[in-house]
């Protein structure tokens, strides 16, 4: 790595093709999956809607015509992928069964529960679909951000100036710039918080908040934007995901922060959608006006005469009048803002087009890839990342390209470069003490607290706060209709172990019994079940249905996989690791950070039920196992 170090050019021209080679294998991946895959598991794996009602068709705010359409059918426990920005495709079934595609893409602008609106290019393809019988929608491959990461490389590339100047000190051990100046002192932050917040006041270049689970990252984060506003007129706020953004935006919001947030968000509730563009776009006086402009080109453009030399002068006037007036909202609404709140690829919005800010803030900084990072850093003058590298890496397909370490992100490297830049936040306030210390220990160098008010949290009196139930102790019934060892249902659907789910679910009722069902829905006590395996969370969901003892409690049980569960916490959680074989072969259980993540969502009560047999191969199953044991 000797010669890497000196070369952040030749580093970045190697992430350049290992990006490439993720793009290839995605690719692929999605060619393999329309062409080949059957209707009903694109459906299964929230990738599909199908059959679809089509609902009226309009033109928005942002003057795209959009398309509403509604999930049919009772796949109320898939958990679709569709989300704001993503690209789709219509289709139709065919007499012979067929899927056959419409030759255009949408993109997603708002999902809520079984409705979701779809831009569409407006060229009058929209009609075929609306007159189409059995009509359905799916993913498409994201090509748009992809491009938009190569052309964030290359600028870097190529960067003179600040953005060559950052290049440059985050590849290599050069000291990053400060000011100096008196740490300023937060009463409602600990000591750890305080000194992250200053040390973000302090940095001219960088600064990292690494948050363990539980440690008040976002807390901390808002708390630092706040200061920083007071001495910035605006600052970016980015996260890799749709639902980073919301909530950090949310938590803004609450601090009487005026946000616009730019693209919609997952959860569609008044509060949220409050302070999108879109909203306000249209909330805004003039806007009525620009309206009938618009409608009045579309008009005129409907009605165009032959060798009518007055039709050009007029839709000329008409365009003019519109940007004019499309100007003047713009400007208004981003100077009223003071934290514009966008993903990492949706920092490349024409809106944003041109415009600099101080501070760039990015959350959840350890899940996105470096190229994602650049597109937004260009803009600015200073990043701030928060996140922890301990917790969910970014998703890489591509086995290769992530071997070559194009999973590792721009936080990693900073970490390693310059550990000065970097605050650890060391006081947790989610966890009982003996579900924290196993973690802290193996992740954090045994640095991370309990704070006193959870230490000893528990549901139940000298309860064992983590069990680990061994399923190669259990007797199976002689018949050999459910066995404990796992399945393989699909290429990428991954693995199942029904029996494993059985006793899942007669655990968390066993457990239920014991605290008793006032109890339960007196104080909420909330329960969230993991696997890793997507089909063991579908198999889950659809057995908890069945179960009658389940009903009363239904809103407080939900069944996930470790990316769903993200950043959220619970008062019990179960894990079902579903690896039972006899070559001890774990997958992708290997990555540890899922675990860490699955392990420490749980406040009081951690149950895991796996395969000891087959986990305690490997060292940090083996310690996590001996660790329980012991308690």
């Amino acid at each position: 790595m000797g010669n890497q170090q000196s070369s952040p050019i030749l580093a970045l021209q190697q992430q350049r093709l290992l990006l490439q080679m993720e793009y290839a294998a995605e690719k692929e991946a999605f060619r393999k999956q329309t062409e080949e895959m059957g209707l009903q598991r694109k459906v299964k794996r929230g990738d599909a809607w199908f059959p679809l009602k089509m609902g009226k068709s309009y033109y928005n705010s942002l003057n795209q015509l959009v398309v509403e359409v509604f999930r049919q059918g009772d796949d109320d426990e898939i958990e679709h992928n569709f989300e704001f920005g993503r690209p789709v495709a219509f289709f139709r079934i065919d007499g012979k069964d067929k899927i056959k595609y419409f030759n255009f893409t949408g993109t997603v602008s708002y999902v809520d529960g079984d409705r979701m609106v779809v831009a569409v290019p407006d060229n009058g393809q929209l009609i075929d679909v609306q007159s189409a019988e059995q009509v359905g929608v799916q993913l498409f491959f994201d090509e748009t951000s992809y491009k938009t990461m190569f052309d964030a490389l290359d600028r870097v590339i190529k960067a003179k100036g600040r953005l060559g100047y950052l290049r440059d000190l985050f590849y290599s051990h050069q000291k990053a710039e400060t000011f100096s100046f008196a740490p300023l002192h937060f009463p409602y932050l600990n000591p750890t918080q305080e000194e992250a917040v200053n040390k973000v006041l302090w940095a001219k270049d960088v600064a990292i908040v690494h948050g363990p689970p539980g440690t008040g990252k976002t807390t901390t984060l808002v708390e630092a934007i706040y200061e920083t506003l007071r001495r910035e007129n605006q600052v970016l706020v980015c996260a890799q995901s749709n639902m980073a953004v919301d909530w950090i935006s949310e938590k803004l919001v609450d601090r009487g922060v005026n946000v616009l947030r730019i693209g919609n968000p997952t959860r569609v509730n008044d509060k949220m959608l409050s302070f999108t563009y879109e909203r306000r776009f249209e909330a805004h006086p003039d806007y009525d006006q620009l309206w009938a402009i618009r409608k009045a080109i579309r008009e005129l453009r409907g009605h165009r005469k032959r060798g009518d030399e007055r039709y050009h002068q007029k839709l000329e006037r008409l365009k003019e009048r519109a940007t004019e007036l499309e100007v003047r909202i713009n400007a208004q609404l981003f100077g009223e803002a003071r934290v514009i709140a966008c993903t990492l690829v949706g920092s490349a919005n024409r809106l944003l087009d041109g415009q600099k800010f101080g501070t760039l803030f990015i959350d959840e900084a350890a899940q996105a890839l470096e190229a994602a990072c650049w597109i937004p850093i260009r803009k600015v003058s200073r990043v701030i990342l928060a996140g922890d590298h301990c917790q969910l890496p970014p998703t890489v397909k591509s086995f290769a390209a992530l071997k070559a370490g194009l999973g590792k992100t721009l936080m990693e490297r900073i970490v390693e470069n310059k550990p000065e830049v970097v605050t650890l936040l060391k006081v947790q306030y989610r966890m009982n003490e003996e579900i924290m210390r196993f973690s802290s220990d193996w992740f954090y160098g045994n640095q991370v607290e309990s704070a006193p008010e959870v230490k000893y949290r528990s549901i139940l009196d000298l309860d064992i706060p983590m069990t680990w139930i061994d399923t190669s102790e259990f007797e199976l019934p002689e018949d050999g209709s459910l066995t404990f060892k796992e399945e393989f249902v699909g290429e990428s659907f991954g693995r199942i172990n029904k029996a494993e789910a059985e006793l899942t679910l007669l655990a968390l009722e066993n457990y239920f019994k014991k605290i008793g069902k006032e109890r339960i829905l007196d104080e909420r006590i909330d329960v969230g079940i993991i696997s890793p395996y997507r089909a063991q969370v579908q198999y889950l969901r659809r057995q908890l249905k069945k179960k009658e003892w389940v009903k009363p409690f239904r809103h407080l049980i939900s069944v996930n996989t470790v990316d769903g569960f993200q950043g959220q916490e619970r008062d019990i959680i179960l894990i079902s690791l579903v690896r039972a074989n006899d070559e001890g072969q774990i997958g992708f259980l290997r990555d540890l950070r899922r675990m860490n993540v699955a392990i420490t969502r749980a406040r009081m009560k951690l149950i895991i039920l796996g395969d000891a047999s087959t986990m305690t191969r490997h060292p940090f199953y083996k310690k996590l196992y001996d660790y329980i044991e012991a308690l």
